[in-house]
């Protein structure tokens, strides 16, 4: 289990304005950032009316919506 040491950005006041984090930690969240967004994607696909289309379809379709 990673330990996460939270730093801040601070004003003269000590008002938070941004985080500080590790290259490897930033690199995490947005790994599972996209993992979130593809489980998403699938479970509305799920919920949907819409008909079936192969896989490899499906993630060019993901893959342009990225960009």
């Amino acid at each position: 289990m990673a330990i996460h040491t939270e730093r801040f950005l601070v004003d003269e006041e000590g008002r938070r304005l941004g985080v500080v984090l590790d290259i490897a930690e930033y690199k995490e969240i947005l790994e599972d950032l996209e993992e979130l967004a593809s489980i998403r994607a699938y479970d509305a696909a799920k919920a949907s009316d819409d008909e079936a289309i192969p896989f490899e379809q499906a993630l060019q379709e993901i893959q342009r919506s990225r960009r």
